[in-house]
């Protein structure tokens, strides 16, 4: 259950209500009252005028506006100013982060025109301890419960994803024992979750480290679409080459299938090369089919994951281990992977989790080749080519989202800690586009830093511009959303975030958000003599882990006289927000936008109900 109540400090509720002005503070105060109108009742009668009674319509229409009234519909907004925020990263030429770099050391650009740079912050380890400090603070005192204990609500997300579908068992043996390595270096405030691309290992963001040891014993190969024969497969005929036969047209390749059909089902007679050619095409179309289908797996789940990851509160990060596969003509399904990423501010990282691999000459010594003395120089030549194709998609995945993508390299021990963990010091560049036309079009960045510097930069490789929403309230939803599932602190409206909690039972406990907003902020307009604008108030509670818990959302629209808002400036709005929640940890995050300015606040708060 939600139920907010707004406090006007100089207002009582049926003032509030009914639009009459406050009584005077003391006996040496002025008045508040409104002055009395000529054409009044009480003056008419005083003038010896008499007047009819007027009918019950018109007494509506005539009846004072209220001074502050709550709506859960209903209120128009502006299009906000469109900001983009830019996390960046920098390293030197061994790998480390850049740490010492000021706001004139970078350059931004979008869709190739430099752009200025309104906001500039350094995010490093004692910034991201400050913060959760602050959201701490937001507690009121409780007996038992110490500042340690209020600190360690989710920060980062990450999706540790593993491609199940194309990992051979070396390479999943060797990526499991290293990502044990990587959830031992944990942060308090990392939640992890541990995903596979065949959707047979799926556990939700924790920080329960055993709960995810457990997963990860759980991840191992699982080739849905490969042959189960157990012998030589002839002719044997890779994604490789089944792409380069029917979607590259290869005569060569289609001619090595067909001379290795010959040989291991025809003895090599040559009379029968047209019928070996049917099976060898015919063999391409099901490694072809097999190999895609198995592609699509990885994309279909891929998405699972970038959606849950969306709707998380916080930093999110994915992380792909992954020996790679042939993209084939699925193009669009890795566009879609990239623009699913981009649009929900998420950072893919991808690691080859080949290692340092060696030329393959021979294929899969597990398994009896099915080369011959005529074709096995080139099935060795395809075999390397496939290996270095491999890697494109884990590295466009990675650079059109901004990501690192780490390969050709044994220790994935650093790998999966640079590509996973938080880096050192991060620098977050924030800009509003000049003359931005609302088209929805995608807009490519490039950050620079200055002096010609060989440094290594990190950043989102692009954002969408937003398109003109037809329903202004739709846009106003679009970006409280925005602004919830971020922990970003928007400052925009001065804003004060206090979490009280009673328990109401053993099990049951009413949690109150109650808010300031320091009112001389607000940029009202003025409309017949009064000061009018609304504010939406958004308010989501989330577990420990991130995970959405209740919220509510209402709009107060306010047409306050001078005198009520000279006291209310001087006063704030309290705004008490009340759920009902179970004992636990709880990471709040609530968001204040108005209408007529489209000025936003965003806070965190934290609480520990033992």
């Amino acid at each position: 259950m939600c139920v907010l109540v707004f406090y006007a400090p100089a207002l009582s509720a049926q003032q509030a209500t009914s639009g009459a002005a406050p009584p005077a503070a003391n006996a040496t105060s002025q008045s508040l009252a409104a002055p009395q109108s000529p054409t009044s009742p009480t003056a008419a009668a005083a003038n010896g005028a008499t007047q009819a009674p007027a009918s019950p319509d018109a007494q509506a229409e005539n009846a004072p506006k209220p001074e502050i009234s709550q709506h859960d519909t209903g209120a128009t907004f502006k299009v906000r100013v469109n900001f983009v925020p830019v996390r960046v990263v920098v390293r030197d030429k061994n790998g480390n982060v850049v740490s010492d770099l000021q706001r004139e050391d970078f350059e931004l650009y979008d869709n190739g025109k430099l752009q200025s740079v309104s906001t500039f912050d350094v995010e490093n380890a004692k910034t991201r301890r400050a913060r959760a400090e602050a959201a701490a603070k937001t507690q009121e005192d409780t007996p038992g419960v110490t500042e340690a204990e209020k600190i360690g609500l989710p920060e980062r997300f990450i999706a540790l994803v593993f491609d199940d579908g194309h990992l051979s068992q070396q390479d999943a043996v060797f990526a499991r024992a290293t990502a044990v390595k990587f959830l031992d270096a944990m942060a308090p405030t990392d939640r992890t979750g541990i995903y596979t691309t065949s959707g047979q290992v799926t556990q939700e963001f924790t920080s329960d480290k055993e709960a995810l040891r457990r997963a990860l014993t759980s991840v191992i190969p699982v080739h849905l679409f490969e042959s189960v024969s157990g012998g030589a497969e002839c002719p044997e005929i890779s994604h490789f080459m089944a792409d380069a036969i029917e979607n590259k047209h290869d005569a060569q390749v289609l001619a090595v299938a067909t001379e290795e059909t010959l040989q291991c089902q025809f003895n090599g007679d040559v009379t029968k090369t047209n019928m070996a050619a049917g099976i060898a095409e015919a063999a391409a179309m099901h490694a072809l089919n097999s190999g895609d289908t198995q592609n699509l797996y990885v994309y279909r789940h891929l998405e699972d994951v970038l959606r849950r990851l969306s709707g998380m509160p916080g930093e999110r990060v994915m992380l792909l281990v992954s020996p790679g596969f042939i993209l084939s003509t699925q193009l669009l399904d890795e566009m879609g992977i990239i623009d699913k990423a981009n649009r929900g501010s998420i950072v893919i990282n991808t690691l080859d989790a080949r290692g340092l691999y060696t030329p393959d000459l021979t294929g899969d010594v597990s398994k009896r080749s099915a080369d011959t003395v005529k074709t096995a120089g080139y099935k060795a030549t395809y075999r390397i080519a496939a290996q270095f194709e491999q890697e494109y998609p884990l590295r466009d995945i990675a650079e059109g989202t901004g990501g690192t993508f780490f390969h050709n390299s044994n220790d994935l021990e650093t790998g999966l800690k640079r590509a996973g963990a938080a880096p050192e010091v991060s620098y977050v560049l924030g800009f509003s586009p000049a003359n931005l036309k609302l088209n929805g079009n995608f807009h490519i960045l490039k950050v620079n830093v200055t002096g010609k510097r060989k440094y290594e930069v990190q950043a989102r490789r692009g954002y969408y511009a937003p398109r003109k929403a037809e329903d202004p309230q739709q846009q106003a939803n679009q970006e409280i959303q925005q602004a919830i599932y971020s922990q970003d602190e928007i400052m925009d409206l001065p804003l004060q975030l206090q979490t009280q909690y009673f328990k109401k039972d053993q099990s049951g406990v009413r949690l109150s958000v109650v808010s300031k907003v320091d009112m001389k902020a607000v940029p009202f307009r003025t409309a017949d003599g009064r000061k009018v604008d609304s504010l939406t108030i958004a308010t989501i509670i989330f577990d420990e882990n991130g995970n959405y818990v209740t919220g509510g959302e209402k709009i107060l629209q306010m047409h306050l006289r001078d005198a009520t808002y000279e006291q209310m400036a001087k006063t704030g709005l309290t705004v008490k927000s009340t759920f009902d929640v179970k004992p636990g940890k709880y990471l709040i995050r609530q968001v204040v936008r108005d209408t007529e300015g489209a000025q936003m606040a965003a806070r965190n708060g934290a609480v520990d109900i033992p």
